[in-house]
């Protein structure tokens, strides 16, 4: 399948104030103000195909964001090059903005005053979105969000959750190929995530579109892509699936053990200090023990220890 997108080397650098001590200082610095350099975005490459569903992950001021605007035009990089389904995005943000959909968790596009459905028809407008397309697209959306009991409610009155399916569909009603999620999930309940992970990747899977999902919900992430990069300090430090990072980089295992009596106790081992092969073996020289299992390593501890330094990644190679 071919390249939806390709980044190349880009780059984005800031330029912050310095601050200077002392009285005299601070004024000599009104006229002749210095600055360092800070690089947000440093000497990053990917791509991305078609139909593909990625997770973009990185602490904050790791890049993340700035990345993210470069990609959907905000941003222009300062070195390298973005191309995106045919088009530089910055350069031809016109044509460019009418082939994808962005959501902001925090940032919505509803009106707030009108009702839901209202914000829909101006959405319609501003796309040129034929009839056709809209309606199917419309009746689609509501049945999959189940906002039949809503849609004609003003924005104000809605919930958290109520407003974040609207924004995804403001963003989709006009067949985009590509959709930036930025923290689709963020501040809703369990039914409420759940509900829009689902949809997420029934349009992945049914629409092919492909979509890109930054948050700091590692359970998004892990319940709806299966392709990871992070980036950490302006780099990119991790670019494959999931399974892969969880395979390589959990030494912690957690193992359950069963006993006879019905009580269970939670194991902890490192792999890299006491093999898995002497691990079991320990375990079974225990008495009453009925059943072990060995649990799944948690993928949020994994990525917080690769944010504070514990682990160390190599990009080089993807899925290496």
């Amino acid at each position: 399948m071919e390249n939806i997108i390709e980044v190349k080397n880009i780059k984005r650098y800031y330029k912050i104030a310095k601050e200077e001590k002392g009285f005299w200082a601070s004024l000599k610095s009104l006229v002749n103000k210095k600055y360092e350099i800070k690089k947000a975005v440093d000497d990053i490459s990917f791509e991305i195909k078609k139909g593909e569903i990625t997770g973009f992950i990185g602490k904050n001021g790791a890049g993340k964001s700035t990345t993210i605007k470069m990609l959907s035009g905000i941003l222009y990089p300062d070195s390298g090059t973005v191309k995106i389904d045919g088009y530089i995005p910055y350069k031809q943000r016109k044509q460019y903005v009418k082939n994808i959909g962005v959501v902001f968790g925090q940032k919505s596009q509803l009106h707030w005053d009108l009702p839901l459905i209202e914000s829909f028809e101006l959405m319609k407008y501003i796309y040129k979105i034929p009839k056709k397309v809209y309606e199917e697209n419309l009746k689609k959306f509501v049945e999959l969000l189940d906002m039949e009991d809503f849609i004609n409610q003003p924005v104000r009155q809605l919930s958290l959750g109520q407003r974040m399916r609207g924004d995804i569909v403001a963003a989709l009603l006009h067949s985009p190929k590509l959709v930036f999620l930025d923290e689709p999930t963020i501040g809703l309940d369990v039914v409420a995530k759940e509900k829009i992970r689902e949809f997420i990747k029934y349009m992945n899977k049914n629409e092919q579109t492909t979509i890109i999902f930054t948050t700091h919900d590692m359970q998004d992430i892990e319940k709806v892509c299966e392709r990871l990069i992070i980036i950490d300090q302006g780099k990119k430090v991790y670019d494959g699936t999931i399974a892969e990072i969880k395979n390589k980089y959990s030494n912690i295992k957690n193992i359950e053990v069963m006993y006879e009596d019905g009580s269970k106790e939670m194991k902890t081992f490192d792999i890299n200090k006491i093999p898995m092969n002497q691990v079991m073996e320990k375990l079974f020289t225990e008495e009453s023990i009925k059943d072990i299992s060995i649990c799944e390593p948690e993928i949020d501890g994994i990525i917080r220890d690769i944010y504070e330094g514990k682990i160390e990644l190599n990009a080089d190679t993807k899925g290496e």
